[in-house]
């Protein structure tokens, strides 16, 4: 025995998007339901978030947490505030409109261990390091911290500050990481995606839409080129939202947890009739 970690078999792969993060939710409900679980946990941003949770505890159990958490975020104002406080904070810090305590405070009511290593499931996350210019994946410490670097959206929150180095969200560098699963030795992987890579992408109309555009642009080249990549003995099923397609960018706003429950449920229903379906087929 050399008291070496045997390599994942089955790996969680949780993607960016902010508040259509919970459609991951219903689909971490939908593999749970059918007896998939994880060996591995890997995410980005939002994913990270979700991510956290259930791999501190792989069981029917996180996912009514993580419906909590996704509640809490709305019902505690994470990304509230009026126009004359955010502007105001944005005046104050030069780089973002919201703090990023309530969310600091929401992962660690919901995450009862302190540590990445402590965590049930093997899991990483993934931000990207301001100076360095690269991916920086989280394996260790403290595990709020590194969600909050994951999940640190520019603009939105503050650059989160570990070991001298500052942090902003993972999605600049590795919006869905299936590649780091395959890394790691994963064999069997399931993507979680907020829905954007089902959506139509077409020119921005707007000014406000170039960006955006640019950014799904950047992101989806980067995931297709991923699937391309992939080893043969390597499986990968993207699980689908059930998010009926559309050609706009409306899905993209950040503040509106209206449609959290809807979400949830949709990705539910959709990802379970694709299992039940998988295992139908073999």
């Amino acid at each position: 025995m050399t008291g070496e970690q045997a390599p994942p078999e089955v790996a969680f792969v949780l993607g960016g998007g902010g508040v259509l993060g919970a459609h991951e939710v219903g689909m971490l409900q939908a593999l749970l339901t059918a007896g998939i679980f994880p060996d591995l946990v890997v995410g980005t941003s939002v994913g990270a978030i979700n991510g956290a949770v259930i791999a501190s505890d792989p069981t029917p159990t996180a996912v009514a947490r993580l419906v909590d958490l996704w509640v809490g975020i709305g019902d505690r104002d994470v990304f509230g505030g009026s126009l004359i406080t955010r502007i105001g904070t944005i005046a104050r810090t030069g780089t973002h409109l919201h703090s990023n305590a309530s969310l600091r405070e929401l992962l660690l009511r919901h995450l009862p261990v302190p540590r990445i290593e402590d965590l049930t499931v093997p899991f990483q996350c993934v931000a990207a390091s301001v100076e360095r210019a690269s991916a920086h994946w989280f394996t260790r410490g403290p595990v709020v911290e590194a969600v909050l670097a994951s999940a640190a959206v520019p603009g939105l929150l503050p650059p989160v500050e570990i070991g001298g180095e500052h942090f902003l969200d993972g999605g600049l560098v590795n919006s869905i990481p299936v590649d780091r699963a395959v890394a790691l030795g994963a064999r069997t992987i399931y993507v979680l995606q907020v829905g954007r890579i089902e959506q139509p992408l077409e020119p921005p109309s707007r000014p406000w839409e170039v960006g955006l555009v640019a950014f799904e642009i950047a992101r989806r080249h980067r995931f297709v080129e991923q699937m391309r990549a992939l080893p043969d003995d390597v499986t990968v099923h993207v699980l689908p939202t059930g998010d009926p397609p559309r050609n706009d960018l409306s899905q993209l706003r950040y503040r509106d947890f209206s449609r959290v429950a809807e979400r949830i449920a949709q990705a539910y229903e959709a990802s379970g009739a694709y299992l039940a379906e998988l295992d139908q087929t073999g």
